[in-house]
């Protein structure tokens, strides 16, 4: 059997035009490997995009300020201005880091204090001396106990816990209405928190000023019991604010249609140079018995950019509610960062309780404030001198470090590839980037795209 299969299949021996096939030569041999091995990078990483978890998420649009930095930065031109990026600068134009802030590190540093996690309310010393600051040392609210205030990370971190906290807890509405426009990342924000963003008129473009009748319109239609967020001054982007009259009519028509008021206070004593007058309105609204929720932030103010110090609070009914408020806050906080960053915390409390730190803090700030201000005044003055007929007197009308210009994108563009001063695409500058170096070259350059 085993010759008969040998001799009829298997191997093929009994057939005659069966033969073996040709060995190929060597080089053939090498030139396939060669193939094979470069295109197995080309199939791995194919297999691997159609299996990753990922392949689905698409590339996000650039951030548009960080763009205009990123445009700035590669601009040769010695007379190069970046007029976006929302940060002060001293009259160089370089960062400023206060006196004050200085010495409070140096008090730290001697101390040779621990690095121990802090509560997840935060430092009390801050979180009192944040509220005390925002309400008034003699405010009712402030010393009957019936607020809470937790230290949180920054303006933008203060915002979204008092948005997770609405949504969590506040059952009457999902929607917030910001004013239109308002700074940029309310949006996300709120709606990342899961809320739903609504708008009421504020700027108008054609004066660059408050469209007050417009906002009072819009706010007597907003349904009872809302959500309604107000910059408590220096509104970004606009730089346009209510006057106190204004806010006496607006807490009125609020408490009138039942809102629940959101103060963003992002430049207390940066926008007037006053930290009482800056926060006038946040005060009025809860003398007129409106129970408002407040963020805080102290990047502007004394310049802790990166510190990311901040707070957050909650002006209740009576302090046993503002208990019960700050155990579910706390709760809140848990589970995103445990507890706040510590060294900010620490600067802001010595300065805000250190008499002497606090008095040359409020020198400082003020100092800050007249800068922009003076910038704002001597822009429009170059602007006259340059012979423009236009009228500018909005950049000074408006207050803090931003100032809608009312220039179209298209002037903006023109500014950009002739002049290299950089800005977003709505006209928006930082006041903080001009300096008594540059103001003439930008009212030139302004003057040239819009006569």
């Amino acid at each position: 059997m085993r010759g008969a299969g040998r001799g009829t299949g298997g191997r093929g021996e009994g057939c005659p035009l069966a033969r073996p096939p040709a060995r190929p030569s060597a080089a053939a041999m090498a030139l396939l490997h060669c193939r094979r091995l470069l295109a197995a990078p080309r199939f791995a990483a194919a297999a691997a995009r159609a299996s990753s978890w990922w392949s689905h998420v698409e590339m996000g649009p650039p951030d548009p300020i960080l763009g205009v930095t990123e445009a700035f930065k590669r601009d040769t031109n010695s007379k190069k201005m970046n007029l976006g990026v929302g940060a002060y600068r001293d009259d160089s134009g370089k960062p400023y880091v206060l006196n004050c802030v200085r010495k409070a590190e140096a008090m730290i540093a001697s101390k040779k204090m621990d690095k121990e996690y802090l509560p997840i309310g935060g430092l009390a010393d801050f979180t009192r001396a944040s509220a005390e600051l925002a309400l008034g040392e003699n405010s009712e609210a402030f010393k009957s106990g019936r607020y809470v205030t937790l230290q949180a990370i920054s303006g933008t971190g203060s915002l979204r816990i008092g948005a997770n906290f609405l949504q969590r807890f506040f059952k009457s509405s999902r929607d917030v209405y910001l004013p239109k426009p308002s700074w940029g990342n309310h949006t996300p924000i709120f709606r990342d928190a899961g809320l739903q963003l609504q708008a009421y008129r504020y700027y108008d473009p054609k004066t660059c000023s408050l469209d007050f009748s417009g906002a009072m319109d819009d706010i007597s239609k907003i349904p009872e019991k809302s959500i309604i967020l107000l910059h408590a001054c220096a509104h970004n982007p606009t730089g346009v604010d209510p006057r106190q009259e204004q806010w006496k009519e607006l807490a009125a028509l609020v408490k009138k249609r039942n809102l629940l008021v959101y103060f963003d206070m992002a430049y207390q004593g940066f926008a007037s140079g006053d930290i009482n007058r800056d926060a006038w309105a946040v005060r009025h609204f809860i003398e007129q018995g409106i129970n408002i929720v407040l963020a805080q932030s102290y990047a502007k103010n004394m310049g802790l950019y990166g510190e990311r110090a901040g707070a957050f609070s909650v002006i209740c009914s009576d302090a046993e509610e503002a208990k019960r408020v700050e155990s579910q806050l706390k709760i809140l906080i848990r589970p995103m960062y445990s507890n706040p960053p510590l060294n900010g915390a620490r600067i802001a409390s010595l300065i805000l309780n250190t008499p002497d730190l606090r008095k040359e803090w409020l020198v400082e700030v003020k100092g800050m404030a007249d800068r922009i201000i003076s910038m704002r005044t001597q822009l429009v003055s170059n602007l006259k001198k340059e012979g423009s007929s236009h009228n500018w007197q909005h950049i000074t009308d408006q207050i803090g470090m931003f100032c809608f210009t009312g220039l179209k994108p298209e002037q903006v563009e023109r500014l950009t590839k002739e002049f290299s001063i950089y800005m977003t695409k709505d006209g928006r500058i930082s006041v903080a980037g001009v300096t008594s170096g540059n103001v003439g070259y930008l009212a030139h350059a302004i003057h040239q795209v819009t006569k």
